[in-house]
């Protein structure tokens, strides 16, 4: 892997930038074996004096806390027993009644395909576990589960509370532990305020009426205390790159430090519901944001705060691009266009199909 060359990738990052796309940005890409490229680019925001983005800067990592945290103990404590992916929804939350309802299982939830709503602001009335239960449980459903797929936090929220229950701890306290055992480098819910300097900034808050900066930007967690199945992790492109080659460590080489390989496989593996959802990850479609030339094994997740991780176990070949686009605001959508070419990029520089 010598010699690779991700100039034409590092042109499209810096070209994000000029364009305002966001402020800050890291990327990392790498194989099973190791990191071939990881680099900072711009300032932590759009200030001349504001910080230079550098390899250990700290993003929000938004919805990805669903495939490193909640994928990472749903994997966990399904392999030891303490759940089953078909267990129904009712016997981990007696308030999901209904017969609309009896045949979701956790496996629905992980495929966002449960009949739940993609997302209410809840945190607008409510606060903390028993509030956000009783509300998510009193929703009509929106479709018939399993006849669709909707992106639903709210599901991932319930799944949640399940980890707790299952795991015996707390949600934060079982993802740190279990995240501890894969990566070093930080990655966490809540940074302490010593770290908050090197913590990327997200939005200009109108509702909490402050600058966001080492403080969960999605109002639904930050309700739910900073910590919460759908969101709240923070980290650093290095801490998510660790997760992604022990992921490939499982599918490639049999490696269960994360998980048993077979349950590894079953996450990422499309779970036959209509749509491209996997088991908490979305797979390779074209049109998506992982580009044109992933294979069609390939699987990742995106943050709303402008995060993305991407993997593709026949390429051998991971992509970690951390970036704060939601500063000042999050109506800024323009690194929608920054990661298809991005990905694509990289897949040029980073991998040569083998020969016939």
């Amino acid at each position: 892997m010598a010699g690779l060359d991700f100039t034409r990738a590092a042109a499209i990052i810096q070209e994000g930038h000029a364009r305002g796309a966001y402020p800050a940005a890291v990327v990392e890409t790498g194989t099973t074996a190791g990191v071939l490229w990881r680099q900072a680019f711009g300032r932590l925001t759009y200030d001349d004096d504001s910080p230079a983005t550098t390899p250990e800067t700290i993003f929000d990592l938004a919805s990805l806390t669903k495939v490193l945290g909640t994928a990472t103990l749903a994997m966990r404590l399904s392999d030891s027993g303490a759940i089953g992916l078909d267990d129904a929804v009712r016997r981990w939350i007696p308030e999901w009644q209904g017969s609309d309802r009896k045949n979701v299982v956790l496996r629905s939830l992980l495929s966002h395909s449960s009949g739940l709503t993609n997302w209410l602001p809840l945190y607008r009335s409510y606060a903390g576990r028993r509030d956000f239960q009783d509300a998510i449980c009193a929703l009509p459903l929106e479709y018939p589960p399993g006849t669709q797929s909707i992106y639903s936090d709210l599901g991932f929220i319930l799944l949640g509370f399940v980890i707790e229950d299952a795991g015996l701890e707390t949600f934060e306290a079982q993802v740190t532990a279990a995240l501890a055992t894969l990566t070093s480098s930080p990655l966490m819910f809540n940074p302490e305020a010593r770290l908050r300097a090197v913590v990327a900034p997200t939005e200009i808050d109108p509702w909490r009426g402050r600058l966001l900066a080492g403080e969960v930007h999605d109002e639904n967690c930050w309700a739910l205390g900073g910590a919460a199945g759908h969101a709240g992790l923070f980290g650093t492109a290095q801490a998510v790159g660790d997760i992604a080659r022990a992921t490939l460590a499982a599918l490639n080489h049999g490696d269960a430090t994360i998980a048993p390989a077979s349950i590894v496989r079953a996450f990422v593996t499309r779970a036959g519901v209509p749509g491209s959802r996997a088991l908490a990850w979305d797979t390779m479609l074209p049109t998506s944001s992982c580009g044109t030339r992933m294979s069609a094994a390939a699987f990742g997740h995106t943050g709303f705060t402008g995060t993305s991780l991407w993997i593709d176990p026949v390429a051998d070949v991971y992509v970690v691009f951390l970036t704060n686009r939601v500063y000042p605001t999050r109506e800024n959508t323009a690194i929608q266009r920054i990661r298809p070419a991005l990905h694509d990029a990289i897949m040029q520089a980073a991998y040569r199909p083998p020969r016939p």
